[in-house]
C-alpha cells in the first residue's frame, strides 16, 4: 500500500494574502487526500484566534497590547500595498467577484476537511494567550520537537 502524501505548513505570517496562499495549498491538498497540517506560531495565531478582530485577550499588560495590535482574521493587512487596511477588503471583493473563495471561506474549509490545525505553545506563553483564545478547532497546542514529528516524511513550507 501507497503511503499518503503529506503537507506541513508553519503558518508564521499574519498578512492577509500569506494567510490565504497557506490556506489554499491546505485546502487542495487536502481535496486531493493529502495529509495536512498547520502549525501556526507567532503572528500566524491572527488565523485560529476566537476572535476576528483586535481584541485585548492574554495574560499580562503586554500581551494584552500585543495581541490587541495584532487583530485577527478579520483584521489581517496586505502584505504590501495595505493602503491603511483598506487593500484586504478589496481584494476579498476581488476574489469574490472572480468566485475565488476568500480568507473565512478559506479556513471553513480546512476545518470542513479536516486538516490538522496546531498552535505552538512557546508562541501562545510568549503572548500570554490560553486555549481558550483558540478556534475549538485547533486539534492541539504542540512544541516544535512534536510538529517534526508529525511532519516526518512529508513537504513542509513556511509561510
Amino acid at each position: 500500500m501507497e503511503n499518503k502524501k503529506k503537507l506541513s505548513i508553519i503558518c508564521f505570517s499574519g498578512d492577509f494574502d500569506k494567510a490565504v496562499a497557506a490556506l489554499t495549498l491546505a485546502t487542495g491538498a487536502a481535496a486531493v487526500n493529502w495529509e495536512v497540517n498547520l502549525f501556526f506560531t507567532f503572528w500566524g495565531f491572527n488565523i485560529v484566534k476566537t476572535k476576528g478582530g483586535h481584541s485585548f485577550i492574554g495574560r499580562g499588560f503586554l500581551a494584552k497590547v500585543f495581541n490587541f495590535l495584532m487583530g485577527g482574521r478579520k483584521s489581517m493587512p496586505l502584505s504590501r500595498l495595505n493602503f491603511g487596511g483598506a487593500s484586504p477588503k478589496l481584494m476579498t471583493g476581488m476574489m469574490k467577484n472572480q468566485n475565488i473563495a476568500n480568507l473565512e471561506e478559506l479556513y471553513q474549509a480546512a476545518k470542513d476537511l479536516g486538516i490538522n490545525l496546531y498552535a505552538c505553545e512557546m508562541s501562545m506563553n510568549i503572548f500570554g494567550m490560553t486555549r481558550d483564545d483558540l478556534d475549538p478547532a485547533v486539534k492541539e497546542v504542540i512544541g516544535v520537537p512534536t510538529f517534526l514529528k508529525y511532519s516526518e516524511g512529508g513537504e513542509t513550507l513556511f509561510i
